[in-house]
Formats: structure tokens, C-alpha cells, sequence
């Protein structure tokens, strides 16, 4: 027995034979589940773990570690752990605005603009967007954030002669699809989803670790049979997912 995780963490029932991780996991699921932890509470660190519990910190590792995977918290890098809100959805069919989605869900919509800039085509970007090699396009790239927890990567490239204006639109108030589907009316959209593993740079840029499991949705619109946009939009697993209902 722990009398000091049973002090901090009152719990029922007779725990002792669990292994010691299982039984701070059970606890701070029941912190939870009571509704003394709520949506977006801010986890003890596993440092804190330590001198509150008297635990080590391997142990205090492994319980975060774990609550993580199963999505009962959000560890965000460089700022901690924190009760998981119910997982984030959007429907896998149709090309919805993300800040409709979070609006919709009562929560606050909040972009960040890493990259908005012209570059030439290459091979494989021209035949996406049916374009010839070395045509001009415009590349974005936004983190799109629900109440302060990054949710999706956007990584936008653009057909320029269809959407000249793309990059003087100010996208800290109006999000790239909610553009394009104003001035390039979609008339037909192409979207693939599969498993993903983060790059470093996306790591950094959703506060995320290498072993993040990811949804990864590619995706190609046209407007009067013109290719508009290729998109990759990057969801963390652990923060997200896509639903379908027939």
C-alpha cells in the first residue's frame, strides 16, 4: 500500500494487488470521472507526481504515457498535461471549414499562420494540380487550434491562375477553405485518409511527440473541371477523429 497516493487520490475498492502505474491511472481517472477534474484541468506534472505521491518518476511517466494513448489526457510539449476533452470530430465525407466545425462544437477558433508564399512546381505537384512544371503556386501552411490545443496542420498548395488573390487574403480571420469555396466554387473534390507518422517539423508545430499517431487527409478540389488546391491536413489521433454516418 501507497498511504500517500491513497491520501491525494482517495479511491474505492482494494487496489494494492495492481501494479503501482495502474493504480495512479485508476485514480486520476476517477479524479475525472467525478467531476472534480474537468475538460482542460491541468494534470499534476511528473515531477509533482513525485513529491505528492512518492512515487518515482518512471512510474509517473508511464501512467501519463498511457492515459495518453488511450485519450483520457493531452500531453502538450512545453506546457503539460491536461484532461482530454471528448474527442474532436468531423464527418469524412464533404470539405467543411474547420472554423465552422469548432464553432459548431462551442469551442474557440484560433489559426496560426506559419507560411504563405509563391513557389515554382515541381514534377509531382504539377500533376496534382494539372499544371505545367514550373508554374507558379501558392503554398500556406496553418495550425489550426480548439481552445488553445492544436488540432489540425494544413498544408495548402494552390493554383495561382484560378485563386490570384490567395495570398492577400489575411487567413488569422478567414481560413483558406473558406476563401476558395468563395471564389472557386467546388464542382468536384478527391480525398484519401490513412495512418500517418508526424515529421519533426510537424512535431514542433502541433506540440506533439515522434510517436504520435496521426490522421492524414490528402486532399484535391476543382472548380469548372480546374484543379483548385492539394492539401495534406495532419490530425493528432489523439486530439481527433473522423466519423461517417449512411
Amino acid at each position: 500500500m501507497l498511504p500517500v497516493i491513497e491520501s491525494e487520490f482517495p479511491v474505492s475498492g482494494d487496489r494494492s494487488s495492481l501494479p503501482l502505474y495502474e493504480r495512479v491511472k485508476e485514480q486520476i481517472k476517477e479524479k475525472i470521472a467525478s467531476g472534480e477534474w474537468l475538460t482542460n484541468h491541468r494534470i499534476p506534472s511528473e515531477n509533482e507526481m513525485v513529491d505528492m505521491l512518492g512515487v518515482s518518476r518512471m512510474t509517473a511517466n508511464r501512467a501519463l504515457r498511457e492515459l495518453a494513448t488511450e485519450g483520457v489526457i493531452v500531453r502538450v510539449q512545453g506546457r503539460g498535461s491536461f484532461v482530454a476533452p471528448k474527442k474532436r470530430s468531423a464527418g469524412m465525407m464533404g470539405v467543411r471549414n474547420i472554423a465552422d466545425e469548432i464553432k459548431e462544437r462551442g469551442s474557440a477558433h484560433r489559426p496560426s499562420l506559419i507560411l504563405a508564399q509563391t513557389e515554382v512546381c515541381g514534377p509531382d505537384l504539377a500533376t496534382a494540380l494539372e499544371i505545367a512544371v514550373g508554374a507558379k503556386v501558392f503554398h500556406s501552411i496553418i495550425v489550426h487550434h480548439e481552445d488553445d490545443v492544436p488540432i489540425q496542420l494544413e498544408d495548402r498548395f494552390v493554383n495561382a491562375e484560378i485563386a490570384p488573390d490567395y495570398l492577400l487574403q489575411d487567413f488569422t480571420t478567414l481560413t483558406p477553405n473558406a476563401y476558395l469555396t468563395a471564389a472557386a466554387p467546388i464542382s468536384r473534390a478527391e480525398q484519401f485518409i490513412e495512418a500517418a507518422s508526424p515529421q519533426p517539423w510537424e512535431c514542433k508545430l502541433m506540440a506533439i511527440s515522434r510517436n504520435e499517431p496521426c490522421l492524414l487527409v490528402r486532399r484535391r478540389t476543382w472548380s469548372s473541371s480546374r484543379a483548385v488546391t492539394s492539401v495534406r491536413l495532419l490530425y493528432p489521433g489523439s486530439r481527433y477523429r473522423l466519423e461517417s454516418q449512411e
